[in-house]
């Protein structure tokens, strides 16, 4: 059959109700279910539909992730805030920081929020485009389970650590660069094997040193053992950049734990000393830079339309007729799905089954009809 494009209404109301049945607040699950979609909105299907069921409402059913988020401030000053998130929603955590840090940067120029144990947040472009909509400058990152490789290392030891930055231009869409520090990430290797697509090459790196390559599924399966890794970008060694790309890795690895004490590396692999299933206590950062505290959002927005308009209108390479810039291609996927939905693999289609069933939901999706 393969995939069926769902609308986004159905989509909307189903996981509301699901989220609502497993225990999540009513306007929490508005917010948690607005992030899983505005992935979906921009083409990423990796954290978007695909991950509502296994990262999101398994780890409810397992104990390992709480649907009513305690969202705790145990730090605070006028442009800064420690919070602790008890191991509640992400995508709540999130939001809520990301919101405050705006305000703390609309009243004082920046504000700054660092936040521990947290859950997977989704995407992390939602957040920074929460800031480049409301005139600032945005940055977030977070830490994850350890599943990436230093240079010269073979040893998945911190996260696919997404460096994320967004900022207000006079366009239909904001500049929105959001990109793991890696050169691929865990759920995207989940998606090519929901789809049967090999891993890439150069992407994973074994034990020994040696690129992996073939089944999707066996590659991810010695990256959960820990008999592999994914590779930072530049890949593996130093040749073409790699200890750059692990360079940025740990910025967010830092920044996602030194300044809220908050867990790292080994710590985040989801299991407790006995090997059994357990939170992952992940941190983030959230940034926001009023651009008002300069010389103004008009003008911010006017001149960074400028710059990126300039570099796309540059020459292009034979064969190409088209130069992007961050947040192009998820805005035109959005105008090509706005009216219709998303489309959805056999895989998902089971899974949301299973889900309505379980939870004795009346919906009837359009694979059904």
């Amino acid at each position: 059959m393969g995939k069926v494009v769902c609308d986004w209404k159905t989509l909307h109301d189903f996981m509301v109700d699901a989220f609502k049945g497993v225990g999540v607040p009513a306007e929490d699950c508005e917010t948690v279910v607005d992030v899983i979609l505005e992935s979906d909105r921009r083409g990423i299907e990796s954290h978007g539909c695909n991950r509502f069921k296994p990262i999101y409402i398994d780890r409810i059913n397992a104990g390992i992730q709480n649907p009513v988020t305690n969202y705790e401030i145990i730090r605070e000053t006028e442009t800064t805030a420690v919070v602790d998130g008890h191991d509640g929603m992400g995508q709540v955590i999130g939001y809520k920081s990301m919101k405050l840090a705006i305000e703390k940067a609309k009243k004082y120029g920046m504000g700054m929020v660092a936040v521990r144990n947290s859950c997977h947040y989704g995407i992390a472009g939602y957040y920074a485009t929460m800031a480049a909509k409301a005139g600032c400058i945005g940055m977030t990152g977070t830490n994850a389970r350890p599943s990436v490789a230093p240079t010269f290392g073979v040893e998945g030891m911190f996260g696919t650590n997404p460096l994320t930055i967004g900022i207000p231009t006079d366009e239909d869409f904001d500049f929105v660069i959001d990109c793991a520090t890696s050169i691929t990430q865990n759920g995207k290797i989940e998606y090519y094997e929901r789809i049967g697509e090999d891993v890439h090459p150069g992407t994973v790196i074994d034990i020994d040193g040696n690129p992996v390559e073939g089944d999707s599924g066996v590659a991810l399966k010695k990256i959960r053992q820990g008999t592999a890794a994914l590779t930072t970008l530049g890949g593996i060694g130093e040749a073409l950049g790699g200890y750059k790309g692990y360079g940025y890795a740990m910025v967010i690895e830092l920044l996602s734990a030194i300044l809220q004490d908050g867990n790292y590396g080994k710590a985040l692999d989801g299991k407790d000393e006995n090997g059994n299933i357990a939170p992952y206590h992940l941190g983030h950062f959230f940034i926001a830079i009023d651009t008002n505290h300069f010389l103004g959002e008009e003008l911010t927005r006017k001149k960074a339309g400028e710059i990126i308009r300039s570099v796309r209108a540059s020459k292009k390479a034979p064969g190409h007729d088209r130069i992007y810039s961050a947040g192009e291609k998820e805005w035109d996927i959005w105008l090509s799905r706005k009216d219709s939905g998303v489309p959805i693999n056999e895989s998902v289609q089971a899974e949301m089954n299973k889900v309505r069933d379980d939870l004795k939901l009346s919906y009837v999706f359009p694979w059904e009809k």
